[in-house]
């Protein structure tokens, strides 16, 4: 097993390589606005481009009558990013009459409608494309495959990654939320819902006994060796932005992890590397998602063996040249990733920010 990706590393790859044919296709279809690559033509107050992660835990909820800010996290079972949401010209939070804040009313604007109407068909038309690309049958397995791992798992999950937090950790749902959501059944659950489903059970239980989280021991820590690393690679070797790459850097040397210094008294450049604390992190996360796989074997079975075989077969070694996931994340030519460098691979983590939920952070 040490000579083959692990299995949230494959979990991972493969719905981050759904996200981005989701938002290719959702930026080609939405009036929208970028910060660096431009907008729509006459699109002066479109909204801000946003990932699929803000369909799965916002926009979807946003009925025509609206939702308040409290259900629309009992219904989630994760938190959205309310403010950016409103920010970028998706909704509206009317609190007016004396409403609390987590009684404020959730509209969508004429903007996050017009978005809805492309993003609610749109999960589906991407897997209708796998089940082309990639055979039905294969693709049947792999859906029935974490189906029923997903089963025999917390049920109360939510649709999709939540936004990581402080220490770029995950969490599950809020269990001081009053009466969470009834949990949606697994059968019936769409490719992307499942994948991080069981992705994100994973990165819990990762989480349950690490101090530092699965997203930075499998983005940064992994690529460090004991010489340490230019800061300057870690984007493109990790396949995440410079911003999530800065998040990281931070709490490593905050904690005692890792220091940044220049690479000779000369260099201007900085070199990463580890603290001893921070090689025993290093080697702990490469034991531990090798011993969390062990464990799910043991306790789930066939269902875990049936999902590694479907994965192995889709991410092939990871890497953009050879890899079947990317096939299809050729972007259009006016989309944001045609003016970006081709990633040498994909995330080992997908590193939701407050930056719209782009899986890599950007």
């Amino acid at each position: 097993m040490n000579c083959r990706l692990p299995l949230p590393t494959l979990l991972s790859h493969t719905l981050v390589a759904f996200t981005i044919e989701f938002d290719n296709e959702s930026e080609r279809q939405t009036v929208h606005r970028t910060t660096r690559h431009g907008s729509t033509p006459g699109s002066l107050h479109a909204p801000w481009l946003v990932s699929l992660a803000m369909w799965l835990n916002c926009m979807q909820f946003v009925g025509e009558e609206g939702v308040t800010v409290r259900e629309l996290e009992r219904l989630a079972r994760t938190k959205t990013h309310l403010a950016g949401m409103q920010r970028w010209g998706y909704i509206v939070v009317e609190t007016e009459g004396g409403r609390r804040k987590s009684e404020g009313l959730i509209r969508a604007t004429p903007s996050g409608k017009r978005a809805q109407e492309v993003w609610r068909p749109l999960i589906g038309a991407i897997e209708a494309r796998w089940q082309e690309r990639f055979g039905s049958d294969r693709i049947d397995q792999l859906h029935e495959s974490l189906r029923a791992l997903a089963e025999q798992m917390d049920s109360g999950l939510p649709d999709c990654l939540p936004i990581l937090g402080f220490g770029l950790f995950s969490k599950g749902p809020d269990q001081k939320l009053p009466s969470q959501a009834e949990p949606k059944p697994a059968r019936g659950a769409s490719l992307a819902t499942l994948l991080a489903k069981v992705l994100l059970a994973f990165a819990i239980e990762f989480e349950r006994d690490s101090e530092v989280s699965l997203a930075i021991g499998a983005n940064v820590l992994r690529l460090v060796g004991d010489v340490g690393i230019p800061v300057r690679d870690l984007p493109r070797l990790s396949s995440v932005s410079k911003e999530a790459i800065a998040t990281s850097l931070g709490f490593l040397g905050n904690r005692g992890y890792a220091v940044v210094e220049p690479e000779s008294p000369s260099s201007r450049v900085k070199l990463l590397k580890l603290t001893p604390k921070g090689r025993q992190a290093r080697d702990a996360y490469h034991r531990r998602v090798l011993a969390i796989e062990e464990r799910w074997r043991a306790q789930f079975g066939e269902p875990v063996l049936s999902l590694r075989e479907s994965l192995e077969r889709l991410v092939g070694d990871g890497a953009s040249p050879t890899s079947p996931l990317f096939r299809g994340l050729e972007p259009h030519p006016g989309g944001w990733r045609a003016s970006t460098p081709r990633p040498a691979g994909l995330p080992h983590y997908p590193m939701v920010l407050h930056r719209g939920g782009f899986p890599d952070g950007s």
